[in-house]
């Protein structure tokens, strides 16, 4: 990922953060010669020796999946909040711009077996029943519910690298900056004031 020193994000904390609040990701490898891409959950998860991973499932009918023997490396995708910059909102005449975040995850694929599938599967749902009023449990669940699990691979993804872009109009002045951020709170654009609150943490 293009990226220029000042766009750069090599705060692991940060990064850490933004995977766990944007998990739902872009897995993209080559099959059979061609360029394959499936939009589904990728869990940053932290081995018991403390070893980072990504965790994640696809199903056994998706064509993707008979490329990892062949070749295991793979890139993961993650988009944070995006948004269209105006250069009406400058103080002087310049080009528009998009300004947002992302994350591209390198590493290499494995298929897991059963059990680690099965607890995969656990904790994703757990995170995402937290806030459930009645949340569903994978433990509850009935044995013909739990054979739609055969249906799937689930993998882990040893990491080789991280590109982490955090590009949010670092290059302009103060005066610029907060113009830039009231004009995106004013679009009541969900993806435009998400952006102006990234905006915010980074200067005050």
């Amino acid at each position: 990922m293009y990226t220029p020193d000042l766009y750069k994000n090599e705060d692991p904390e940060s990064i850490r953060a933004f995977l766990r609040e944007n998990s739902f990701g872009i897995l993209i490898n080559q099959t059979n010669g061609k360029l394959c891409a499936t939009h589904i959950p990728i869990e940053l998860e932290i081995k018991a020796d403390g070893t980072e991973v990504l965790q994640g499932h696809i199903s056994k009918l998706n064509p993707q999946a008979e490329g990892f023997a062949e070749n295991d490396q793979v890139l993961a995708v993650f988009s944070g909040p995006h948004s269209y910059i105006s250069s009406s909102w400058y103080d002087h005449e310049n080009v528009p711009t998009w300004n947002y975040i992302a994350v591209h995850v390198y590493g290499r694929i494995k298929i897991t077996d059963e059990a680690a599938t099965i607890e995969s599967l656990r904790k994703l749902v757990d995170k995402y029943e937290a806030g459930s009023e009645n949340p569903v449990r994978l433990d509850n669940l009935s044995t013909k519910t739990m054979r739609e699990a055969r249906g799937i691979f689930g993998f882990e993804i040893a990491i080789d690298e991280i590109q982490a872009t955090k590009k949010l109009s670092q290059n302009r002045d103060d005066f610029n900056y907060k113009n830039i951020i009231s004009e995106l709170e004013k679009t009541e654009n969900p993806q435009a004031i998400a952006v102006a609150k990234e905006m915010s943490k980074c200067r005050k």
